[in-house]
């Protein structure tokens, strides 16, 4: 369903550690924005009944029923778009706007 690679479980641990969330879920929702496009969230939360929970690189990630069909297959990396500047990316292939990630240009697993 979703997946975090090396450097966003990273990142996502770091970010637990600092404000003091070690243990928490992590959340990511999406909606579809009245253009058509994807908008993204996440941050760390407390499991609903609803939620599906999925286990990636040891961080429980929670979805919504809104979102689980949307996020189907997503994967999350934290990656440098400029220099010093990092971002999560989601790279969505439900997303109107999804361009498939360059194979040759490696991988941050």
């Amino acid at each position: 369903m979703i997946e975090l690679t090396e450097a966003a479980a990273k990142q996502i641990r770091e970010s637990a550690s600092q404000g003091q969330l070690e243990g928490m879920a992590l959340r990511i929702a999406v909606r579809e924005t009245p253009e058509g496009g994807f908008d993204y969230a996440m941050g760390f939360d407390e499991p609903a009944e609803q939620d599906l929970q999925v286990s990636t690189r040891g961080i429980t990630v929670l979805v919504d029923p809104s979102s689980q069909g949307l996020l189907s297959g997503t994967r999350v990396d934290y990656v440098e778009l400029a220099p010093e500047e990092h971002h999560f990316i989601f790279l969505n292939p439900n997303d109107p706007s999804y361009v498939p990630p360059d194979r040759d240009n490696g991988d941050s697993d």
